[in-house]
């Protein structure tokens, strides 16, 4: 009998481990939270991007609370600027003390390459970008393994992402969007994620087949290693 439930536990121990090495190793999964909110991880690393922000700050998206009592320990979370609807001083404080967080923001993403330089499978680079009412805005590449994730923010301008080449997923907001399409410009993207939409906003004209509109909190989205 004892060999039995021996030999049960190795099965089950081994299938652990082959499936929390696969998540680590083969897939991400990006959820969205709300606004420019999102919450990426494979198995891993656990990366915030715009979050935590004040809950429903300029009429924009409301989100559960129970978002921030679900963050793992040691999470990093990047903030392309410091409007309400982004960021929220009062719970990055509390953030960072109760999960031991790693903040990076408009003031020290010249920290990012020490940062880099303990992840795996994951690089992380801040670009500066234009934004009305803030002088340091950035917007972020993210690429893990070889897929290339990228996370506008609030910026209008085309410039920047213009120098970015085969990206996955473009994470990016509807005023950046339609100057692309009235200026007839072509983003070098396979899938775009459209975020930062008030909650009863519609978008008008065609919409691209490879465009998904985040409007649903917990929506999630999966990129596989091998796709």
């Amino acid at each position: 009998m004892k060999n039995s439930q021996n030999k049960i536990f190795v099965i089950i121990t081994l299938i652990f481990f082959m499936n929390f090495g696969y998540s680590q190793t083969d897939e991400i999964k990006i959820k969205f939270i709300g606004n420019c909110g999102m919450y990426l991880t494979d198995g891993n690393i656990n990366l915030y991007v715009d979050f935590p922000y004040k809950s429903g700050a300029h009429k924009y998206m409301k989100y559960d609370e129970n978002q921030l009592y679900n963050i793992s320990e040691n999470s990093i979370f990047l903030f392309t600027h410091k409007h309400k609807d982004h960021y929220s001083k009062k719970l990055v404080r509390k953030m960072k003390k109760k999960y031991n967080g790693k903040i990076y923001d408009n003031w020290n993403v010249n920290k990012l390459d020490d940062l880099n330089n303990t992840l795996n499978n994951f690089s992380i680079k801040a670009i500066k970008t234009p934004h009305s009412f803030t002088f340091k805005h950035y917007s972020y590449l993210i690429t893990w393994h070889n897929k290339k994730i990228y996370f506008t923010g609030d910026t209008g301008s085309l410039e920047a992402i213009n120098g970015v080449k085969n990206i996955d997923w473009l994470f990016t907001n509807p005023w950046l969007f339609m100057n692309a399409k009235s200026k007839k410009i072509k983003i070098d993207t396979k899938m775009i994620g459209l975020y930062h939409l008030y909650p009863n906003q519609k978008i008008e004209g065609e919409i691209p087949k490879n465009m998904m509109i985040l409007k649903k909190e917990n929506e999630i989205i999966t990129i596989a290693n091998n796709q």
